[in-house]
């Protein structure tokens, strides 16, 4: 088994053993570690550039995820065979890592880092986006970069009542929450999950369980740094300030800023008249430094004068709110944007619904699909199908930008994922039949797309016809606070997600929580006050859906007429073969025959089959022609048969799917009969009874004569049959 000589252990609540270890492998690296629980490896690596590059304005922290097929004993199903880009699974992961660590760092260090963590071996009862965090960072712990505290990230469930801290993932099955929650052994960082219709209390404990196990963590990575023999950060260049122009900055614009906050203005025409005083102070600092008729400022200065500008606002604002309890839009601090719903928006979709609050617009559509179009999830340690998935997408003009349309990026998938695992609690199980792709559209962004994407996703589900019992909506939060004051803020603007000390999104029924996303950047915040922040949110959250019941109270009855139809039939198992045919024969003729789509599945001892198509007639050929597969034939049942081939003796015809029988020439008509040329040709449908199969052969003896008038006068006695030859069937 691989090891390093530097070991730090502790102890999960069971007993469950978890290593960290340093000093053997990726050496060069500024930090590395692994982390080991059971047969899951964690290698994590941190490198940091000693000088920022030039002009560098913000923090370049970049956090990849990676699980290596390998470390499960697996070769990836790509055409190359190897590890690609990112998985939705490692990018959900390496944003949880990321959310957490960034804001350990100081924030005027602006040098390039990069963290890596990778899964090199796996258990498949131990999941690993529990430990990742922990991983990297432990890899920054051991490194001199300089963070500022140790942090770790646990996952808590809630398993049969009880509080359970990273959970195998048979268990998790059981759970009824889950959330993963990071901190420092002081603050709580952040917490993302999933709850069925969980009480806001609920969450609150699920977090001080968090915290206990996270202190125990964060005390092992400071053994392990102790053992390493970090003791100093590096030192890094500090960005350079100009004190006396940041107090020109704020002497001249202070006032004028404030005027346009409290303005109640719309989002353009804020940001228009924000960058009017930004031109005013450039043209006043222009005269203030520059005395030359025509000179320009210097660029350090403009840059400078840029920052200390946004960082006005900033604290403009925060105080306007603190102060006043005035918004920027004119709201108070618990009031939720003026709504705007409404379903069946689209002719073609399947469902639609277009939902608007304020300045936030959402197009969601729905679109039912049949098992075959289930999403493969894959990772390492698991290889599953999904038949309920959803689609977020944010392209430039919903914020009134030019940008190049490239591929999905993480926050896209990020924003989806919570929208999914919220409506997913809703969605029916057990037989419900239907693939499910749900694609919100955002077509104007104010903040809060993410919740605007949960409520138009459960308007269009119903509208879809898929019975979901309740609705889910959501509502972003902000908190912010100063010197004991706080002001808790309902539905916020996307001017306004960057101001708070926290912001959360919290979706649910009016039963309780299904989803939650927080990120907490002040220290020291107390339980009391996110016990009024996640009150506050329940009552935004209950006003939307209150407006979303008015909309559209319960799913509609029956999908679509444009919707495909379903209809499912269970049969024994003897005869799943004879549906499928050889080759999967059969089973493609119907399909192609009907126009249907068809999925068969062994289930419970039985086949289970579900017929799907959008035409109503197809689906009932379909249906008959399976049941025809499997049905018994009873002596003195009817049927309508189709003839197949002539004979001197009669004629074979199929009265069931793949069963054939003889209608001999002398139960063809009471006439007698000498040939049936004229009278019978292949294709012709006619009505039979069955009466008897051949004592030697076993084949189906059918008549024709016996379901017509018997003319006066004609005997009883029927002609004396000919046995045909065995091979003619």
């Amino acid at each position: 088994m691989l090891s390093q000589p530097l070991q730090s252990k502790f102890t999960i609540s069971d007993g469950r053993e978890v290593i960290i270890e340093s000093g053997r492998l990726a050496r060069q690296a500024d930090g590395s570690v692994t982390v080991r629980q059971g047969n899951c490896v964690i290698l994590a690596t941190v490198v940091a550039n000693k000088e920022p590059k030039e002009g560098q304005s913000f923090f370049p922290l970049s956090v990849d995820y990676q699980e290596k097929f390998a470390s499960a004993g697996r070769i990836p199903g790509s055409f190359f065979k190897r590890e690609a880009r990112l998985n939705d699974y490692e990018i959900l992961t390496s944003r949880l890592i990321d959310r957490a660590l960034r804001p350990l760092f100081p924030e005027d260090y602006l040098c390039e880092v990069q963290v890596l963590v990778t899964l090199i071996s796996s258990d498949p009862e131990v999941m690993p986006d529990a430990l990742a965090c922990l991983a990297a960072s432990a890899a920054l712990a051991v490194s001199d970069i300089p963070i500022q505290e140790i942090i770790s990230e646990v996952r808590v469930a809630r398993i049969e009542g009880q509080y359970v801290v990273n959970p195998f993932r048979s268990e998790l099955a059981k759970a009824d929450f889950e959330f993963i929650i990071a901190a420092t052994a002081k603050n709580i960082m952040m917490v993302e999950g999933e709850a069925n219709e969980c009480q806001e209390e609920d969450l609150i404990k699920a977090i001080e369980v968090a915290h206990d196990a996270i202190r125990v963590q964060v005390k092992a990575q400071e053994e392990l740094r102790a053992l390493k023999g970090i003791t100093t950060k590096r030192e890094y260049a500090k960005p350079l300030h100009n004190e006396e122009l940041r107090e020109k900055v704020n002497a001249f614009a202070k006032e004028k800023v404030y005027e346009v906050a409290k303005g109640a203005l719309a989002k353009h025409d804020r940001s228009n008249k924000f960058a009017a005083i930004q031109e005013e102070l450039m043209e006043y600092l222009r005269k203030e430094y520059i005395k030359e008729e025509g000179g320009s400022l210097p660029e350090d200065v403009k840059k400078w004068a840029k920052t200390y500008y946004a960082d006005l606002q900033y604290y403009v604002v925060r105080d306007m709110i603190l102060n006043d309890k005035v918004r920027l839009d004119g709201r108070k601090l618990d009031e939720v944007r003026p709504l705007n719903m409404e379903v069946d928006v689209l002719p073609s979709p399947h469902g639609a619904a277009l939902f608007t609050r304020g300045e936030t617009q959402s197009l969601t559509t729905v679109t039912l699909g049949t098992p075959l179009d289930s999403t493969l999830i894959e990772s390492a340690a698991i290889s599953e199908y999904s038949k309920f998935f959803l689609h977020y997408n944010f392209p430039p003009f919903s914020t009134g930008e030019v940008k190049m349309m490239r591929g999905v990026g993480r926050r896209e998938v990020g924003h989806g994922n919570l929208a999914m695992r919220s409506l997913k609690k809703m969605m029916p199980g057990g037989d419900f039949p239907y693939t499910v792709r749900v694609v919100s559209d955002i077509l104007e962004s104010n903040g809060s797309s993410s919740m605007a994407t949960v409520c138009a996703g459960s308007l269009a589900l119903m509208d879809a016809g898929v019975a979901i019992p309740k609705h889910v909506s959501g509502v972003a939060m902000g908190l912010i606070s100063k010197e004991g004051q706080f002001a808790v803020l309902t539905d916020i603007l996307g001017d306004e997600d960057h101001l708070g000390d926290m912001d959360f999104k919290v979706t649910g029924t009016r039963d309780g929580i299904c989803g939650v996303q927080m990120d907490i950047k002040v220290d020291g915040l107390s339980m009391d006050v996110m016990r009024k922040a996640l009150a506050q949110a329940k009552e935004g959250r209950l006003h939307i859906l209150d407006a979303m019941y008015a909309t559209i109270p319960e799913a509609r009855n029956d999908v679509k007429p444009h919707a495909p139809r379903m209809v499912k039939l269970f049969i024994d198992k003897e005869f799943i073969g004879a549906v499928i045919g050889p080759g999967g024969k059969v089973i493609q003729e119907i399909q192609r025959e009907t126009t249907t789509t068809i999925n068969l599945e062994e289930k419970n001892n039985m086949g289970e089959i579900s017929i799907f198509s959008a035409n109503k007639d197809g689906v009932e050929r379909a249906v008959a022609w399976i049941k025809g597969i499997v049905a018994v034939p009873q002596v003195g049942d009817v049927y309508e048969a189709t003839v197949k081939s002539i004979m001197p003796f009669g004629a074979f015809v199929e009265f069931l799917p793949g069963k054939q029988g003889l209608v001999h020439i002398s139960e063809v008509s009471w006439k007698r009969l000498e040939t049936l040329d004229g009278l019978v040709h292949e294709g012709d449908i006619m009505k039979v009874k069955l009466i008897g199969t051949d004592p030697k052969s076993g084949k189906f003896k059918l008549s024709r004569k016996i379901l017509m008038p018997k003319p006066d006068g004609q005997g009883q006695q029927p002609r004396q049959e000919q046995t045909p030859p065995q091979g003619n069937n």
